[in-house]
């Protein structure tokens, strides 16, 4: 039997797994943040990057991508959220529905060992702006996923005024790189 996962990240750009359908969708009840470490991805155990996760905000609403897939996916997805995301079932509405069905996400909740918590936005900028690891650089995570909501017509309150802030950090380290290079 077939199922709906909910993705609000890097599972809304970065397809690697099989699906059967691929819909926009949205989730009622929870919002974004780059409080959940990446020791394995977009960052090092030594210095995690930030990646995102959802905290629960009544009355917000996250729009994302939703996938059918089949039940084997889930080893590959399982693999993929390993540092500190557990599966939470939980309504999901597809875009032109005006029922939900019913899915799964990831969620890196508070009590796993990666979460790094709240910061200020200038403090998350400047760590992500810092941090890289197998799968790059943390800020091309979230540049990628702001451009990604953008083509959702998806403003997100946390991660756009986050992305303006890595983007102008990354910009000034290349203009600082190519005033060196030239001196």
């Amino acid at each position: 039997m077939t199922s709906w996962v909910f993705g609000y990240g890097s599972l809304i750009y970065k397809v690697d797994f099989p699906f059967l359908e691929r819909r926009p969708a949205t989730i009622e009840g929870w919002e974004r943040r780059f409080w959940q470490g990446s020791h394995d991805h977009r960052g090092t155990p030594e210095a995690p990057g930030r990646v995102v996760t959802l905290i629960e905000a009544p009355g917000v609403a996250c729009r994302g991508i939703a996938y059918r897939v089949e039940p084997a996916v889930f080893e590959h997805l399982d693999h993929r959220e390993k540092n500190g995301y557990v599966r939470h079932h939980l309504p999901i509405t597809l875009d032109g529905e005006a029922a939900p069905v019913w899915g799964f996400l990831y969620v890196a909740r508070e009590d796993n060992p990666a979460f790094l918590g709240p910061a200020s936005l200038d403090e998350l900028a400047a760590h992500i702006a810092a941090a890289e690891g197998p799968s790059g650089s943390n800020g091309d995570y979230l540049l990628a996923l702001a451009q990604a909501l953008h083509e959702l017509e998806s403003y997100d309150a946390h991660v756009h005024p986050l992305a303006e802030r890595v983007d102008a950090l990354l910009a000034s380290r290349q203009g600082a790189g190519r005033r060196k290079a030239a001196d």
